[in-house]
């Protein structure tokens, strides 16, 4: 029999803390970014920056929520 706590994952929860990290993120890849691509448009921006946000949320942000963060996403059912 298992007598562990029934959680809950919170979506919501995870989002306000994947926020919390993607937009420092996001912002100092922008800074970055820009003054390489002086000229170009946005969607050539884009097209560089979102696979870089990608691979960061994928193998360092989200994992690293998930460790730091699992009691707080996770919340005990009542």
């Amino acid at each position: 029999m298992n007598t562990a706590p029934a959680t809950r994952f919170s979506r919501t929860r995870f989002a306000l803390i994947v926020l919390l990290g993607v937009y420092p993120i996001i912002t100092g890849l922008l800074y970055l970014v820009f003054p390489m691509t002086e000229g170009w448009t946005i969607w050539q921006r884009t097209l560089v920056v979102a696979p870089i946000m990608v691979a960061l949320m994928i193998w360092g942000l989200i994992p690293g929520v998930n460790r730091l963060f699992h009691g707080f996403i996770n919340p005990v059912r009542r």
